[in-house]
């Protein structure tokens, strides 16, 4: 997989290596603005839990303005804590064919200008925090502690998985919080159901590297999984699926909600199916389609909040 000058192995013919400027593409590069997929996987728990407070508050749609700073916070967090990611892994990224034309192992951006860009993002991401309740300021800001480990957590551990986890599924405790300016059973629920989502998605997308990953130290659950990959899905999104249906069951969700987990564990059943650990495109496809699978789930809960108040 080799990039052309300039550009990134595994993203290429994006908006990013046509349409911008030429000068800001290894930034937008760096907060992987040209794959904006790891921001919508950021989103999708934040969007979650706001609609599930909008159904058990018995509101009729969650609030637009949380689901827009949402929306903002999580592009911007996320290309903060993929800059930082970058910065720490240097090394190692130089080491594996897919990363190794990232802008900071490719020489396209200086470790100083990288940790500028990343202190830039992060204030665009608190000037959003501030717009919600002082609780849920705290809740943001206590997140910082599990992205600043997690890019160490590959060279320690077999699971470092459960750390983006706990991380990328912050948002499920931050909707409710900024409705209701505390946490409860439903929020925490649906924090743990997304965390064993997190699981799942990434030992898929873990797989592209996992050659590169044995040869130089780094440990993932698709190493640890190995040939038992399959099982292993089946068992994390089995148990999302679970949790995420009672964290609708204590808000007092009705059947639309229902539907939606239905849905959402009929799309998770068929990338299992898809999946193919041997071909790293299929696994790269197969981790892209959560985000679909993240919609279907969004769109069962605001369809429940909506009809529940018409009917």
């Amino acid at each position: 997989m080799n990039a052309a000058p300039g550009t990134v192995a595994d993203a290429t013919g994006n908006w990013v290596d046509t349409i911008a400027p030429a000068w800001l593409r290894p930034y937008l590069r760096l907060a992987r603005l040209d794959r904006p997929i790891g921001s919508w996987l950021l989103l999708l728990p934040c969007w979650w839990s706001a609609a599930l407070a909008a159904v058990a508050a018995h509101a009729r749609a969650p609030s637009l303005a949380h689901l827009v700073l949402f929306c903002i916070g999580a592009f911007a967090m996320r290309g903060a804590g993929c800059t930082w990611n970058d910065i720490v892994d240097r090394d190692l990224d130089r080491a594996v064919e897919r990363t190794r034309s990232r802008p900071i192992p490719s020489g396209q951006v200086s470790v100083a200008q990288a940790a500028l860009f990343l202190v830039l993002q992060a204030l665009v991401g608190f000037a959003v925090l501030i717009g919600f309740n002082g609780f849920t300021v705290a809740l943001g800001i206590a997140s910082l502690a599990i992205v600043a480990v997690y890019p160490f957590m590959k060279r320690v551990t077999y699971w470092p998985q459960i750390v983006l986890g706990l991380a990328f599924s912050w948002g499920a405790l931050m909707g409710w919080a900024g409705a209701f300016g505390r946490l409860d059973w439903p929020a925490l629920l649906l924090y743990a159901g997304s965390i064993s989502w997190v699981i799942g998605y990434d030992t898929i997308y873990a797989h592209q590297d996992r050659e590169d990953d044995a040869l130089i130290g780094i440990k993932s659950t698709a190493l640890l999984f190995g040939e038992r990959t399959k099982p292993m899905l089946a068992l994390f999104y089995g148990v999302a699926v679970v949790l995420i249906a009672a964290a609708g069951y204590l808000a007092h969700a009705g059947i639309v909600f229902t539907i939606g987990v239905l849905a959402f564990a009929a799309h998770l059943a068929w990338q299992i199916v898809r999946l193919d650990i041997a071909d790293p495109d299929n696994c790269l496809a197969v981790f892209k389609s959560d985000r679909d699978a993240g919609l279907i789930l969004f769109a069962g809960l605001v369809l429940d909040a909506a009809l529940r108040n018409v009917i």
